[in-house]
Order: C-alpha cells, then sequence, then structure tokens
C-alpha cells in the first residue's frame, strides 16, 4: 500500500515565513518539524494501491476551476496539542475546497473522517508532535510575530510518502 496525502501549497512568501517560525520553534524548543511545506490539508494521510481513480478526478477538476483568495491570519491551536497560522478562504476558495470533496467523496474507496472534509478548521500546522510539555512557551514565542498574507487556492498537490518524507508526486493548477 502506498501512503498519500493532498494538500494546497502555500506560495513562497508564506514557505519562507512558515519556514522561519518552523525551524526557530522546533530548534528553541527542541521539537520535530513537519515534513511538509506551508500548506492546508484537503485530505489527511491515507494509502491505496488505485491512486489513478484519484489523479483522473484532480485532472479534470483543476481543468474547470480558477484560483481564489484566501488569507493567512494571526494564530490558532487545536487543545495543547498543535499551533498552526489560522488560514480564511473566500467563498469562492471554500466553494471550490467543497466541490472538490463533493468529487473526491465518488471514489469508491475514499473515507472522510469528522475532521476532514468540509467543515474542518483551516490552517498551516507549525509544530504539533509531543509539545503539550512547552505548549504554553510555544504558544507565547509564536503570537510575538506578524502573521497577515493573503494568497490563493490555486493548486491541488498530491504527495507520496517514500524514503521517510513526503515527495510532490503530482501538482494540479487552477
Amino acid at each position: 500500500m502506498n501512503r498519500y496525502v493532498l494538500v494546497c501549497i502555500l506560495d513562497d512568501q508564506i514557505l519562507k515565513f512558515h519556514e522561519k517560525i518552523r525551524n526557530d520553534v522546533c530548534t528553541k524548543f527542541n521539537k520535530k518539524p513537519q515534513k511538509l511545506p506551508a500548506h492546508f490539508t484537503i485530505k489527511a494521510p491515507f494509502e491505496t494501491e488505485e491512486i489513478d481513480d484519484m489523479l483522473e478526478v484532480l485532472d479534470e477538476f483543476s481543468k474547470v476551476r480558477k484560483k481564489a483568495p484566501i488569507k493567512v491570519e494571526g494564530f490558532g491551536k487545536f487543545r495543547e496539542d498543535v499551533v498552526y497560522m489560522n488560514i480564511n478562504l473566500s467563498y469562492e476558495a471554500k466553494k471550490i475546497h467543497d466541490e472538490l470533496i463533493d468529487e473526491l467523496a465518488k471514489i469508491p474507496w475514499i473515507e472522510f473522517k469528522s475532521n476532514e472534509g468540509k467543515n474542518k478548521t483551516f490552517h498551516c500546522t507549525i509544530v504539533s508532535k509531543r509539545i503539550k510539555d512547552k505548549f504554553k512557551e510555544i504558544w507565547e514565542y509564536v503570537n510575538q510575530y506578524e502573521c497577515s498574507f493573503e494568497n490563493y487556492f490555486d493548486n491541488i498537490s498530491l504527495y507520496k510518502w517514500e524514503n521517510n518524507t513526503w515527495k510532490l508526486y503530482k501538482e494540479f493548477k487552477l
């Protein structure tokens, strides 16, 4: 079985900001960094041998959609387990996302958990692995940064788990 994840990669300005803040946090608080560049998740990691079904859906979907604005604004958290940058989708971007979820849901082997699908919290994780012991310090640290970017939901990027890291398998531009 091959393991994949489906995401939207954020632009260079956000990638650089995310990489800096993630590396600072991981170094300063001795935490492990995630292995994906700055992104928001469309479909959390899943396993399949039938990826061609998804590639077909993504190819068709991306041909008839145009990019839509999003904003990366401030920081958020899930309990004391995850610190992230907030992502606010415009009405148009949310519509594209939800239509994509509907199309993906037609693939027989795809399953969406309750925190996936249409009503998830859109975010870009900074740090999430075993952080409870330093959560308060990490939260205070990231909140001294100004985080405000305009961007687009302009790609659907499929990554494959290979050699203990995520590698870009195929990118679809909107």
